[in-house]
């Protein structure tokens, strides 16, 4: 992956802004490791892992708040996977509502109602854990970028050829970076919706693949969303009391 990537404002999980080489190895592993938050964990043969085999164990380790959607939602929810710094701690990670999405299968896409939530810590600029670079402070478009290319992996375009997908992800991904360093740009429409009972005001976006969304909580923590099928104007999102419970 190439260096001098445009970076959302306020960097995000694991960015580095030391050096041209730092920021290159730190992008990757940051990308790497965001990508990971949005994918369901595969076995072998494509099939996703189902949610009873998923664990809870890196979300207990998070020393902030999980976000979900609120109780309004009644729905099946479900462990995703958590993004960790190099040195191992916690620093965002997503839950599932809704139908559990296959990239795989375009049939049942237009079928599929999910939505994601994601949960960034607003981590202060700070030096790496080994002290050879300098993470950025995350903002609100770590939340937005991390949401974006979380909708891309559920994503498959219609007569796509299988071989074409990585270099059309590349390019989605590239977008989704631009897009979340411009939240007051024309791409985006302001929508309120409640946090832990609060009126809250979230950046909003409509593409063909899905919605995706990005604001900050009263908790100390930026949330995320995307998803598809399903309205975001009619979601709330409120702290998670039990992460446990969804094991």
């Amino acid at each position: 992956m190439r260096t001098g990537r445009v970076r959302p404002k306020g960097g995000g999980p694991g960015w580095s802004g030391e050096n041209e080489e730092a920021s290159g190895h730190m992008e990757t592993t940051s990308q790497t490791t965001s990508r990971a938050v949005a994918q369901e964990p595969a076995a072998e043969n494509g099939q996703q892992v189902p949610s009873a085999r998923r664990t809870v164990d890196g979300y207990l380790l998070a020393p902030f708040p999980w976000y979900g959607l609120d109780e309004a939602f009644t729905g099946p929810r479900w462990l995703m996977q958590v993004g960790t710094a190099a040195d191992g701690a916690v620093e965002h990670g997503s839950i599932g509502h809704g139908e559990e999405p296959s990239v795989r299968n375009e049939a049942t896409e237009d079928r599929e109602k999910f939505a994601v939530v994601v949960t960034v810590a607003a981590n202060p600029s700070r030096r790496s854990a080994d002290g050879t670079g300098l993470l950025e402070a995350t903002s609100v478009s770590s939340a937005a970028w991390l949401a974006g290319v979380g909708l891309l992996t559920f994503t498959w375009p219609g007569q796509m050829d299988h071989s074409l997908r990585d270099d059309w992800l590349e390019q989605q991904t590239e977008t989704a970076w631009a897009l979340a360093d411009d939240l007051a740009g024309p791409a985006w429409s302001t929508l309120s919706l409640p946090v832990d009972g609060v009126p809250t005001p979230f950046h909003y976006r409509e593409s063909e693949f899905g919605w995706v969304l990005a604001g900050s909580t009263q908790a100390g923590v930026h949330v995320g969303a995307y998803g598809r099928g399903m309205s975001a104007y009619g979601l709330g999102f409120a702290v998670i009391k039990d992460i446990a419970a969804y094991a």
